[in-house]
């Protein structure tokens, strides 16, 4: 992602674009609103919803299916290309011990969230209906929030990348949670080894080989040919072989790009997460991520509006469950654990970053939004639960007016640059 400010600005507009309309829709007329998101485009076709039809299995293509579990694959193979370098680069942001205070504050708001959700579920009684949603306020929409740090801290505060460290490792754990916990069928394991023999392939063909055949010469003959001649095309061949697997597999499908990713010709360096300087790296990674970021937009609009159409007579238990698991739950894990990383196992705070600046960042990760949205249509069927948790995944934007006005109680001094 280069250009962060623009890119996020734009990303923001059009995701609020696209919930704000479904909102006003599905308030005045539900019924045509359901019918667009659940349109179906192709019948007993080769992916979509799988239903049983005649004795045997088939499946539904649906607009919804389309963007949620097809296209939504762009936007999570730019999550894990972030992840991914953040991981392997020598200079990596989630390397050696600058990583650790955040990654031990990440945990904290994952466990949070959960013991908040599922603690308030048993208290008001509705544990058994809504306990398969506890992962959904664990979710931090990392654009929204870096969005918000910024306006919170200015763009040169250490505060902002202990952010954008703790928001990554939640989204790289939230992708792991979406594997293991929200399957989307009976699971068929095996199926796994076409995503995995995909990636071995383009890896092997077109990564690895072009570079052993040219060790030793620096003009790089066989690389260059390859990249000039085939770019990206084998490795969305392999993504898409990749996808299937994942859907065949039972396991939700936008994850589906995950193995390709590493595959991926990359830099050998890394500016940082969201760093603008990546604009200029050439590597193929990194080209096709730029070349990604007004697909995605879009795609994100479509999301909000395929996703976020709940009616305000939806609002039940589950709406405070997953608000008050994001709003409350967040800056607790986040502000306790990340103390205790800090101080009494000694791994200390960036320079420049204060105690009580924990609770602010806390207050900023607690925007769910996107990716809770995402999590709470796999978590429950659709009907008035699933619209319900909806409903306090798009409430969680509050806590963008709750960082800011916190942020002002704690003193923060905005850093520019």
């Amino acid at each position: 992602m280069y250009r962060v400010w623009s890119f996020v600005t734009s990303y923001s507009l059009l995701l609020i674009a696209g919930a704000l309309l479904a909102l006003v829709w599905a308030n005045i007329d539900a019924e045509s609103y359901h019918h667009f998101v659940d349109y179906p485009l192709v019948e007993n076709f080769w992916i979509g919803h799988l239903h049983a039809e005649g004795g045997h299995a088939t499946r539904t293509l649906t607009l919804h299916y389309l963007v949620n579990d097809v296209l939504m694959a762009l936007f999570f193979a730019i999550a894990a290309k972030e992840v991914w370098e953040a991981v392997i680069l020598e200079n990596g942001a989630l390397r050696g011990r600058k990583a650790v205070t955040p990654l031990i504050a990440t945990a904290g708001g994952m466990l949070g969230p959960v013991a908040v959700y599922l603690g308030l579920a048993a208290v008001l009684g509705v544990y058994e209906a809504v306990s398969r949603g506890w992962a959904i306020p664990t979710a931090t929409d990392i654009a929204f929030s870096y969005l918000v740090g910024r306006m919170v801290f200015g763009a040169g505060h250490p505060a902002i990348r202990f952010l954008l460290l703790l928001a990554i490792a939640d989204d790289a754990a939230g992708l792991i949670i979406l594997a293991i916990f929200y399957p989307t069928g009976e699971l068929a394991p095996e199926w796994l080894l076409m995503s995995l023999g995909a990636a071995v392939t383009v890896f092997v063909l077109f990564n690895w080989l072009p570079r052993w055949l040219d060790r030793g010469n620096q003009l790089r003959p066989n690389s260059t040919w390859v990249r000039k001649r085939l770019s990206f095309l084998p490795y969305l061949i392999g993504g898409a072989i990749s996808w299937f697997g994942f859907q065949e597999a039972g396991i939700h499908p936008a994850l589906g790009l995950l193995p390709i990713v590493p595959t991926v010709p990359h830099a050998d360096r890394a500016f940082g997460i969201f760093a603008a300087a990546e604009e200029h790296l050439t590597d193929l990674l990194n080209w096709i991520e730029h070349h990604l970021k007004y697909p995605v937009e879009i795609i994100l609009f479509f999301f909000g509006l395929l996703n976020a159409g709940v009616e305000l007579s939806a609002i039940s238990e589950p709406t405070w469950l997953v608000l008050f698991g994001l709003i409350v739950g967040k800056p607790l894990g986040i502000a306790i654990m990340g103390w205790i990383a800090a101080f009494p196992l000694r791994f200390g705070l960036p320079l420049g970053m204060r105690t009580i600046d924990l609770v602010v960042i806390g207050c900023v990760a607690a925007i769910g939004f996107t990716v809770a949205l995402f999590v709470a249509s796999v978590a429950f069927p659709s009907g008035p639960v699933q619209d319900a948790a909806k409903m306090g995944a798009l409430f969680s934007f509050g806590a963008a007016f709750i960082s800011l006005a916190v942020g002002k109680l704690c003193r923060v001094e905005k850093v520019h640059g």
